[in-house]
């Protein structure tokens, strides 16, 4: 597995110092935020010509798009279908792995609509159909729709790593596939390394966090039998910090990198 962090835990004033000191702590990757590809349209050239010299590269970009694909609202779930397209495409041009995406946060937005099909089932026949969009575009432009499931504080819907294989397996195309968070499977499920082995064809993407949020071996979560379940089902992509720092970066950031790579040996 490759190291990578998200930009925002990255000491530097600029993209390029950032990247030093990266590569500098021991990483390869660098996670991006969505956002900033959707307002500022040059953002994604710029990133190509700092990454040009760096041997930290871009692994992913999260989230970020607008409105709600599971809304009530047809013009909220358009203008999250859209930006996930143009963040899909972003991540193509990037060569990034893909987009990360979390289908809804909190509780349903769609009618209970009970004997006839429950939000819940609404929801996930609604989820499947835009999937289905989505990955044709990210097949077409050659990057992955990475679906994250959270825990039960943050979503009714997608919660373990099941729920999200449930979704690309009812899709069936290999850009639609899943994002293991450790932080969240502390939480949702019963046995982390059986939970990813069960999981692995889907697994594209790993989010490195431990129990209490915050950087990986300040927590109770196992992360070498984790890691070791990695390893076993041939996972060679990237594993993203997405935590908080309990000491400055300077010092966590490479005192992480150090601790990841003795589990990972």
């Amino acid at each position: 597995m490759k190291l990578a962090c998200q930009e925002g835990l990255v000491p530097g004033q600029s993209l390029e110092e950032k990247l030093a000191n990266l590569e500098q702590f021991g990483y390869e990757g660098i996670e991006f935020w969505g956002r900033q590809f959707l307002d500022d349209p040059q953002r994604v050239a710029a990133v190509n010509r700092a990454c040009a010299n760096s041997r930290v590269k871009p692994s992913t970009i999260c989230a970020g798009f607008r409105g709600c694909p599971l809304d009530a609202q047809k013009s909220e779930r358009e203008v999250a279908v859209n930006d996930l397209k143009t963040l899909l495409s972003a991540a193509a041009d990037l060569g990034c792995v893909g987009v990360i995406f979390v289908p809804i946060f909190g509780g349903p937005r769609l009618p209970d609509l009970s004997p006839f099909k429950t939000a819940v089932e609404l929801e996930k026949e609604l989820l499947v159909k835009i999937c289905d969009d989505l990955g044709r575009h990210a097949e077409k432009v050659g990057a992955i729709l990475l679906i994250e499931p959270l825990n039960r504080y943050e979503t009714h819907l997608l919660k373990t790593l099941r729920d999200a294989v449930e979704i690309c397996e009812r899709v069936g195309n290999p850009h639609v596939a899943l994002m293991a968070d450790f932080f969240h499977m502390s939480i949702e499920e019963a046995h982390i390394p059986e939970s990813l082995k069960a999981a692995a064809k889907w697994v594209k993407h790993i989010h490195l966090a431990d129990s209490n949020r915050q950087t990986p071996g300040n927590g109770h979560t196992d992360f070498r039998a984790g890691l070791a379940a990695l390893k076993e089902i041939g996972y060679d992509g990237y594993g993203a910090l997405e935590c908080s720092l309990p000491q400055p970066a300077e010092i966590e950031l490479p005192k992480t990198a150090k601790y990841l790579k003795e589990c990972m040996a």
